[in-house]
């Protein structure tokens, strides 16, 4: 499952996982290694240095994204650091998924069209759509940012043409909690079938 910032990849998760699917959430994994005393942390502070962490010993993330929306240099040694260290929980956590006799998995990744890998990797693949100005206004109630951040990450993500292009199926996340609810089910009945 990917779709673009506040697009409301989280809310579709979360009821498939209610619904009894396996959810690895690959953001969530990139918080975690993140967070004090996370995976990333030693490697992250060997690179761009100790004013990059906070006190408790966390990412500081508004820092980080400045530096990684206006220098692709620092992007591709973060996500050296990042994206081997996701693999590997993503991998442990679907292996112990499949173990627990779940229906399917859901890998929620927000630059899953960007990646270029993980499209090989999946068999089916649910985008998670709503208009850019909703997506705006979600982030800027839910981060604390302003418009302009928003827009920033929403240029570095891949537009939403070649996302929608690569679905098997769309989610239209711009309505109601019941509505967004109907579909997911429609959805989840469509998974169980493949």
């Amino acid at each position: 499952m990917t779709g673009g910032i506040g697009s409301g990849k989280t809310a579709v998760s979360d009821l498939l996982g209610e619904l009894g699917a396996g959810i690895i959430d690959t953001d969530l994994i990139s918080h975690q290694i993140t967070a004090p005393g996370g995976k990333a942390i030693p490697l992250i502070t060997k690179v761009f240095g100790a004013d990059f962490i906070d006190p408790q010993g966390a990412l500081i993330r508004p820092k980080m994204r400045a530096i990684v929306f206006e220098d692709p240099s620092a992007r591709k040694a973060l996500e050296q650091i990042t994206h081997p260290l996701i693999q590997e929980e993503t991998a442990k956590q679907a292996i112990e998924l499949a173990k627990s006799g779940v229906p399917y998995l859901v890998f929620v990744v927000p630059l899953l069209i960007e990646s270029g890998s993980w499209i090989k990797l999946i068999d089916y693949l649910v985008v998670v759509d709503c208009p850019e100005e909703t997506q705006i206004q979600r982030v800027m109630h839910r981060n604390n940012m302003t418009r302009l951040d928003v827009e920033n990450i929403l240029k570095a993500q891949t537009s939403r043409t070649p996302r929608l292009a690569a679905a098997n199926t769309v989610i239209e996340n711009q309505g109601s909690m019941d509505e967004l609810k109907s579909e997911v089910l429609s959805l989840h009945q469509q998974l169980l079938k493949i």
